[in-house]
């Protein structure tokens, strides 16, 4: 088992700027991919992007350039820092780990809201 825990949402006026953190435990040998998926309001969840054990990184499309992922292996982490926000950034953000072996997350944070609004 692998447990989850983020932290670092909040409310944010638009254009500025959030660095989410998620902290893995538990069997954290058996993972292999960690990222971030958003649920916004009355929409379904999505993927933001995810990086591997060796740093290799994807994203969505329409988040390139203002999202980064990034990964420290020692720390059991990872790491989201949103640039540029706008208020359709909005959305309760999870972090989320897949395990070696499986194509789909495997474990879930419980999530941290992010509220972009001035």
């Amino acid at each position: 088992q692998v447990q989850l825990v983020e932290s670092g949402g909040g409310l944010v006026q638009p254009g500025g700027s959030l660095k989410l953190s998620c902290v893995a435990s538990g069997s954290v040998f058996t993972i292999n991919r960690m990222g971030w998926y958003r649920q916004g309001p009355g929409k379904q969840r999505e993927l933001v992007g995810d990086i591997s054990s060796a740093g290799s990184t994807n994203y969505a499309d329409t988040l390139k350039g203002r999202f980064t992922i990034s990964r420290d292996n020692a720390k059991n982490s990872v790491y989201l820092q949103m640039n540029s926000l706008k208020p359709e950034d909005t959305a309760v953000y999870y972090c989320a780990a897949t395990i070696i072996n499986d194509r789909s997350p495997t474990y879930w944070g419980q999530g941290t809201q992010v509220t972009v609004s001035s």
